[in-house]
């Protein structure tokens, strides 16, 4: 269902109503990504006389990106790479995710390609490694831990990091660079140069990990996207969801207390297991283990594990198994906070598991999310709703949504673009100047579409050859008519093998009814043999009967021996037809023009999905860095937050 979008100032009253001064909260795992440009909506509602605070915060509890292939025996390395469908497919990276501009996780997926007729296992027969590239998503990276074990990020050592996480974003910030034209590019390189200089004082700083790293760099992208100061705060989860004695009373803990508490626990676990039926890589509260409920805890030093309460004992499933040991069942949060601070300290962090977590800080924060993000509210959403229909109603904050048009935008940005190798056959050109990129963008994205919708079509090469020709002319059309040329002589080929199987099937025919009459001949023979010569006075009529019959069986012995001769005089033909080297190098220069066909195909397939999919993707969730280098004085941002449509999502 459309969400009911509205301007800023009456999102801002309706909030105001059902949120009182509940904190903006900015949640991220990385700076580097579209986080920061939630400044927008703190500085649209102070000009528009209705602040609110921002707390932006780094999502430090998760665990870092490692290799979906599994580890390569490199623990405390890390490594920037693309995400693509086959070398790295199923990648996950969100800690440290690069995007240059116009890039996006967009994978060209076995799946689209299929859908586009690409004939898959033709090309990768010829080219095995291809579809490496070829399906990878423009424009983008993701650094991963090659360790046996992933960390959690707040514990990921900075000085570890730091190289691989400062060059991926040396390639993030020259390709977008590369893509400026004209004077604004010197404007750009200088604003990048001061703010690596900003990143690099930092990194010789008092931060030791990631994330406290991340944190003290919140305020500076914040203010160097904006073009603008803005008011904010700084935290990381490790902060907001610390557990002892002094939080355990929070709001935020609250419904962590259903799931601890023995008298509502089984009703709790029933109502999450409920809450993600239909859901894509969520797993009941049962597949980890007996007394095991949806939350974590995170102990410094120790990593990241499920909670598992029995009677008297509880079990933390970190990659060490920890334990705590009580007397009697726990019966409130406090008892657990005691038992926890009093063997692991007082820093420990309990995290709700994807759909759980977000409940947990919507009862005293405003959530800012990007339309896009975050794909499990809708079954945190259920979660809520099933608590309160049994009887434990927990009142959560809305989110505050809000959905870009950040290429339209551009059209108040004077700069000039070199647009991208996979965007320039989309849009018919190699520079473009922002405005006219603003216009034409979702045209262009249409326009694949169709031309996706229609290479599914084309099933037959010939087919393909001729839809190249018609799009591309130029040497296709030379091509186009070679191939034809060659499938017409093909063709001649074609009607004379058929006739020649057509020959080899009336022998085969023969052959069968020979076979008939040599049987029918025989036992002719033989009857003859037993009626009138065996131990019998054969009259000289009979013995010439019989050699009439002897010569009957010789004469379609002959016969038969006649067609096999011609059936292999024709096999010899055949051979000789299709394997004369004119045949072999006609055969071999259509495959070779099929493959540079189906070649040409994967590319525009490609181009196709970066100019729809990718360019969609990258206008609901920039990299907030691109504005402010492709148009330094502000305009593309402000432009961007000010035509952002708004909305309210309820999470109860």
């Amino acid at each position: 269902m459309e969400p009911n979008c509205k301007p800023l100032t009456d999102v801002l009253d309706d909030l105001q109503k059902v949120a009182g001064d509940a904190p903006f909260l900015a949640l991220g795992q990385t700076v580097f990504w579209d986080e920061p440009m939630k400044a927008g909506v703190s500085l649209m509602a102070k000009r528009l006389g209705k602040p609110r605070r921002l707390i932006a915060g780094v999502h430090d509890t998760d665990y870092f990106a490692k290799l979906p292939s599994g580890s390569r025996g490199n623990n405390g390395r890390f490594k920037a790479l693309p995400h693509n469908d086959t070398t790295t497919r199923g990648l996950w990276s969100a800690a440290g995710e690069f995007s240059a501009l116009f890039g996006s996780e967009t994978v060209i997926t076995r799946e689209m390609l299929l859908a586009a007729g690409l004939r898959l296992s033709r090309l990768q027969q010829a080219r095995p490694n291809i579809l490496d590239e070829a399906t990878e998503a423009w424009g983008w990276r993701g650094i991963v831990a090659l360790g046996d074990h992933a960390p959690v990020t707040a514990e990921v050592p900075l000085k570890q990091l730091l190289p691989e996480l400062m060059s991926t974003f040396d390639w993030a910030t020259q390709v977008s660079l590369d893509m400026l034209a004209g004077e604004g590019r010197q404007m750009a390189e200088k604003l990048m140069d001061e703010l690596r200089g900003e990143i690099c004082d930092l990194s010789d700083g008092q931060a030791t990990t990631l994330s406290e790293f991340y944190q003290r760099l919140l305020p500076i992208f914040y203010d160097f996207c904006a073009n603008a100061h803005v008011d904010l705060e700084t935290t990381r989860t490790t902060e907001l969801l610390r557990f002892n004695p002094s939080t355990a009373g929070l709001p935020r803990f609250e419904m962590f207390g259903l799931f601890v508490d023995p008298n509502t626990r089984e009703m709790a676990n029933a109502a999450y297991d409920e809450a993600i039926q239909g859901s894509s890589g969520l797993y009941e509260v049962s597949r980890f283990g007996t007394g095991a409920i949806p939350f974590d805890l995170v102990i410094p030093g120790l990593g990241r594990g499920t909670i598992r309460l029995g009677k008297k004992a509880a079990v933390i499933n970190t990659p060490v198994p920890q334990f705590l040991t009580y007397r009697k069942p726990l019966t409130c949060l406090r008892d657990l906070a005691e038992l926890i601070e009093a063997k692991f300290g007082s820093n420990c962090v309990v995290v709700g598991k994807a759909v759980a977590l977000i409940g947990m800080l919507a009862r005293d924060h405003v959530f800012v999310f990007h339309e896009g993000a975050s794909s499990y509210v809708k079954h945190s959403r259920r979660l809520h709703e099933i608590l309160a229909a049994k009887g434990h109603p927990l009142p959560m904050n809305p989110i505050l949504r809000i959905r870009y048009d950040t290429w339209a935008a551009l059209r108040v940005c004077c700069s000039w673009l070199r647009l991208p190798e996979p965007l320039q056959r989309p849009f018919g050109t190699e520079e473009v100047c922002a405005p006219s990129l603003s216009n034409r963008w979702r045209d262009v994205a249409d326009e694949q579409r169709g031309i996706l919708s229609e290479l599914g079509k084309l099933r037959r090469p010939i087919e393909l050859i001729r839809f190249l020709d018609q799009r591309l002319g130029g040497s296709w059309r030379c091509l186009a008519e070679e191939y034809e040329g060659l499938h017409s002589r093909l063709q001649a080929l074609q009607e004379d093998l058929a006739k020649l199987k057509e020959q080899r099937r009336a022998l085969y025919t023969e052959l069968r009814e020979l076979r008939k009459l040599r049987v029918e001949a025989e036992m002719a023979k033989g009857r003859h043999w037993r009626e009138r010569i065996f131990e019998k006075e054969p009259a000289p009529g009979d013995l010439a009967e019989r050699e009439r019959l002897t010569q009957e069986v010789e004469k379609v012995l002959h016969a038969r021996t006649d067609a096999d001769r011609r059936v292999h005089e024709l096999r010899r033909e055949q051979q000789a037809l299709v394997s004369h080297p004119e045949v072999q190098r006609v055969h071999e220069r259509r495959q070779s023009i099929e493959l540079e066909a189906e070649l040409k195909r994967l590319r525009i397939i490609r181009q196709a999905v970066t100019a729809s999919r990718g360019m969609e993707q990258a206008n609901r969730r920039p990299s907030a860095w691109w504005f402010r280098i492709v148009c330094p004085d502000g305009l593309w941002f402000r432009e961007t937050v000010e035509t952002a449509e708004y909305y309210l999502e309820p999470l109860s």
